[in-house]
């Protein structure tokens, strides 16, 4: 009897103890179950949202990196390395291209002034092909141009004619002083007459040609380049090299050849190019470009002046008027000042990429 009343009294307290322990369970879970309920959203809120504005701070704002772009059509190319050396990346090539189409027309019928028929054109075109590496740098330029008028009543007529090729490697020293040297060809397209003295001549009338003359410049120096609109360069040593390979004009004594036959003349001297481009307006350029040449071995004396200067109205993206001037002197071919000018209204498409920096865009967070 005794053992079972210490069995009994055994159960029921191990019931008890269980039985406390669900209900402190029951107490937690109640206790947990409200506070995730206070934690969950009211859906019924999200029917009417409310948006609140943050204000941007200038550390908030982003700068995007400067990037390739096609340039917009009227944008001038460059014309010296500087903004080439500038650029950030390392090791890329660059090109540009520059493309003028000018036109011009005149006509008559029973114009008591008088007058004569004729139509014109002239097309020019100035690519550029550059390297950049660290702080060596390769420029290729290719300028060329052909025009003619056509007069009623009379053969076509060049107004325009030139091929000028120049490769040139430089080599960053400080301070916008550069190493320089290059090459040089200079010559045209198609033969030339004078026709004062023949108005209408025929072949063996050319005072010149397609390699007659050529002139090839070869020479080492230093060149100043402080921004993208002045340079300077001073080759103290410059080869010149004037080539006729025509025997007619061989045997006339042209551009400074010594005597009969004499294919090529050879000059060592001093080479001087000094270049400003100054913005007149926003739409009005002029571009002065000036050259000096003495020679070491004859006549020092007597040095070469060639000046071209070209002022650029811009009437819209593609179309623009131009007026150039050409000025030279040289003693060798003819002893007196050589003037040429033009002026044209035409179509303007340049190709190739510039280095913009785009504008600031701020962050726009989102909160509700």
């Amino acid at each position: 009897m005794k053992k079972f009343w210490i069995c009994f009294l055994f159960f029921a307290g191990v019931g008890n103890y269980f039985s406390q322990s669900t209900e402190t369970k029951k107490i937690i879970d109640s206790i947990s179950a409200q506070k995730w309920k206070q934690s969950l959203p009211d859906l019924d809120s999200l029917t009417e949202p409310t948006f609140v504005g943050i204000k941007v701070k200038p550390k908030d704002t982003i700068i995007l990196k400067s990037t390739r772009v096609f340039p917009e059509q009227g944008y001038e190319v460059p014309i010296t390395p500087f903004q080439l050396l500038k650029y950030k990346e390392d090791k890329t090539w660059f090109f540009f291209g520059q493309n003028n189409l000018v036109f011009n027309q005149a006509s008559f019928s029973n114009w008591n002034s008088g007058g004569n028929n004729n139509v014109g054109v002239i097309g020019k075109f100035n690519y550029n092909l550059s390297f950049k590496k660290g702080k060596h740098f390769l420029e290729n330029t290719f300028q060329l141009g052909y025009g003619f008028v056509a007069n009623k009543g009379q053969s076509s007529r060049k107004t325009e004619d030139y091929i000028n090729i120049m490769s040139n490697y430089g080599y960053d020293l400080g301070s916008n002083y550069y190493l320089s040297t290059g090459l040089q060809f200079i010559s045209q397209f198609a033969p030339g007459f004078d026709y004062t003295a023949t108005p209408n001549p025929n072949y063996d009338n050319r005072i010149s040609k397609f390699l007659a003359p050529a002139y090839v410049n070869l020479g080492i120096g230093v060149s100043y380049n402080p921004s993208e609109n002045f340079q300077v360069i001073v080759r103290p040593v410059n080869g010149k090299f004037t080539i006729v390979e025509d025997k007619l004009l061989q045997k006339k004594g042209l551009f400074g050849l010594e005597n009969d036959g004499q294919s090529i003349r050879k000059e060592l001297g001093t080479m001087v190019n000094v270049l400003y481009r100054l913005k007149i307006y926003k739409d009005i350029n002029l571009v002065n470009k000036l050259n000096l040449f003495t020679n070491y071995l004859y006549h020092t004396e007597r040095v070469d002046v060639g000046y071209s200067g070209s002022l650029d109205f811009r009437l819209n993206k593609l179309i623009s008027t131009n007026i150039t001037a050409d000025l030279l002197y040289d003693h060798d071919q003819i002893k007196t000042l050589q003037v040429k000018q033009t002026l044209g209204i035409g179509f303007t498409y340049n190709l190739g990429i510039e280095d913009k920096e785009k504008p600031k865009k701020n962050l726009k967070p989102f909160a509700n």
